[in-house]
């Protein structure tokens, strides 16, 4: 699933789990605006795909690739035809999708605006939604909550559209019969190995094979650009760090709520139960009765006779005792009579929806009030969180203003604030957690852009966590370097010759193949191993789809698989087994799975039908030309 959050701001991590779509869209701002300069790369209908909108996507998708590769992406990557293609077929298809929802009035209420809104974990203070947190996190990305809400809407109606199509199709029981058939059934195969390393000592390389792999290749030898930076936090438990709370803050905090720390009264009882869906109702009370009159005969023997009688298996072994408990735990009649008993009373016969009880109150604890000496701590910390929540918002945007306004240095800010500077290591422009704050792959973008480098500024603010803001500069920089050619000549030299050595492999492999085939089978296989698609384990991953494209009309039959780094392997398959039939879970599970897998592909029809109905035109130019 991706996301279908259209937006280049850093808030739209925010939404990466909330909201999606059974298909890819790379980072829209507006949907409907046109707000590009030079020819439009796209046209759908009446609406145009401008080359700022286009551009704004490319640069998403370079961040995303980032985010998942968890480091460095050559942006040339995504600067070809193919490339910048998916791209905009991405746009095409959300803009698709746009029209159609607007042509059928479909519409996201303001209500289910408002929910969403306040699902949001980053818009929350105490685990409540914060109306300052909301607009004080909006304002720090430049945006309104009209504008938020605005793109929301367009976002949630897409969701709506697409969840209504993935949800329309039908696929028949036997379909998914046959597939989950495929799935179970198990193959038993042999496996015979050309090792690679077998090979390494017939290989012979050119003289001057290292030295050109070196030159032709020398984008792999780079040694990455490094820096030092220092950097300062400002977060809200530094800012709570700085609080001090008084003795009458307390006190008068502790006085308006003296609810929260009261200490609800508990009863401790045994009961003996006598349950009707055991029993039938009228024999359940019949026997409950009769053992209640000899309880009341012999009140010390409760416990034997909740041991031998009672039909709650949690407290029957215990003498039928429950420990104490508070009001709300217990099913209503019985808590009625639990709490309107006197320690040692016993009660007469209660009826809940369990059956019937005889209930035994052995203990009680009183309701009393928590001294204050006790629940100070609890108070001073969640005094001193609501503050720093307070001051943290009003903090955030002159913090972000100083780090900006006074570029040169991170002092100004710091001593406002309070703040040690600190200083890193080295560090590079990939992400590692290891680095703390500089770990955060949107503030190492920002520490090694070309103003920051070039002329070693702050780097703009960038919330790393929740309540965490962060602002960095460098103070020294290795840019990147070709390492020496005798430094790797060695490395070089030895994947040429497993380079080579994989072809030696793959070529006696496929000889032998051709031979297994005319029947001639003179090989000494392994031991027979039985897979299947729900679990190929035991053989290599790279093996598992070649060995079940097998043709089984004719046993045995054989397959080869180039195994890259270890050798070449070939298949002897001998036998077909219906496998394991799948218990419910297992099964219901699978077809939940195929479910997903067909939703999808409806939409991908949805689509094409789509582009059918409103005219498309791709500026074929901007296919060819280089990324700007």
């Amino acid at each position: 699933m991706f996301d279908a959050v259209r937006n280049n701001k850093k808030i739209v991590q925010i939404f990466l789990a909330l909201i999606t779509l059974p298909f890819a869209f790379f980072g829209v701002e507006s949907y409907v605006r046109s707000v590009g300069a030079g020819d439009d790369v796209a046209k759908v209908g009446d609406s145009a795909i401008t080359q700022q909108h286009f551009q704004q996507a490319l640069r998403d998708q370079q961040e995303r690739l980032r985010a998942q590769m968890g480091g460095q992406v050559d942006p040339k990557m995504l600067d070809n035809p193919q490339a910048r293609k998916a791209i905009i077929d991405d746009l095409v298809d959300q803009r698709l999708l746009m029209l159609e929802a607007n042509k059928k009035r479909m519409f996201v209420s303001d209500e289910a605006i408002r929910r969403t809104v306040g699902g949001i974990d980053a818009f929350k203070v105490d685990g409540k939604f914060s109306s300052e947190r909301y607009e004080a996190v909006l304002r720090g990305q430049g945006m309104t909550p009209a504008s938020f809400e605005a793109q929301l809407r367009q976002d949630l109606t897409l969701q709506q559209l697409a969840g209504a199509v993935a949800q329309s199709g039908v696929r028949p029981h036997s379909l998914t019969d046959r597939i989950l058939a495929l799935q179970t059934e198990k193959r038993e195969v042999m496996e015979y190995r050309f090792a690679l390393d077998a090979y390494l000592s017939k290989v012979k390389l050119s003289d001057d094979a290292v030295k050109k792999f070196y030159d032709e290749n020398a984008r792999q030898f780079q040694m990455p650009e490094q820096a030092k930076a220092e950097f300062v936090v400002l977060s809200m438990d530094t800012i709570g760090s700085q609080l001090a709370v008084t003795d009458a803050e307390i006190k008068a905090w502790y006085d308006g709520h003296k609810d929260r720390f009261l200490q609800a009264e508990e009863r401790r009882a045994s009961h003996i139960l006598l349950a009707s869906d055991k029993h039938g109702k009228d024999k359940a009370k019949t026997k409950a009765e009769e053992l209640l009159k000899e309880i009341q005969k012999t009140p010390a023997a409760f416990a034997d006779l909740a041991k031998k009688n009672s039909d709650d298996p949690g407290s029957a072994s215990k003498g039928g005792d429950l420990g104490f408990f508070g009001r709300g735990m217990m099913v209503k009649p019985f808590e009625d009579a639990a709490f309107s008993q006197k320690e040692g009373d016993i009660s007469g016969v209660v009826e809940s929806d369990f059956g019937f009880h005889i209930i035994k109150v052995t203990g009680i604890h009183a309701a009393k009030e928590k001294p204050l000496a006790e629940v100070r701590a609890e108070i001073e910390g969640e005094l001193k969180k609501t503050a720093a929540s307070r001051k943290f918002a009003e903090a955030a945007e002159a913090f972000s203003n100083m780090v900006y306004e006074q570029s040169d240095s991170l002092k100004p800010v710091a001593e406002k604030f309070k703040l040690s500077i600190k200083q890193s290591d080295w560090i590079g422009r990939q992400a590692n957690p290891a680095n703390g704050p500089l770990g955060n792959e949107k503030l190492l973008a920002a520490l090694f852009s070309d103003d920051s480098v070039k002329n070693k500024r702050n780097t703009e603010t960038v919330e790393t966590a929740a309540n965490t803001l962060v602002a960095a500069r460098i103070v020294d920089y290795k840019p990147s370097a070709l390492q020496p050619f005798d430094s790797v000549k060695g490395n070089i030299e030895s994947l040429l010759k497993r380079q080579e050595a994989q072809t030696l492999a793959r070529k006696d492999g496929e000889e032998r193949l051709e031979a297994l085939k005319k029947g001639e089978d003179k090989l000494s296989w392994g031991a027979a191993k039985s897979v299947s698609r729900m679990d190929a384990r035991l053989v290599p991953p790279v093996a598992a789809p070649a060995i079940f494209k097998i043709d089984t009309s004719k046993l045995p039959a054989y397959t080869g698989v180039d195994l890259p780094g270890v050798g070449y392997a070939l298949y002897k398959l001998t036998k077909l087994d219906a496998g394991d039939k799948l218990d419910e879970a297992r099964k219901q599970a699978l077809v939940r799975q195929l479910d997903n897998l067909h939703s999808q592909e409806d939409v991908q029809v949805f689509l094409a039908a789509l582009r059918t109905r409103y005219k498309v035109e791709i500026n074929q130019s901007v296919l060819e030309a280089k990324e700007k």
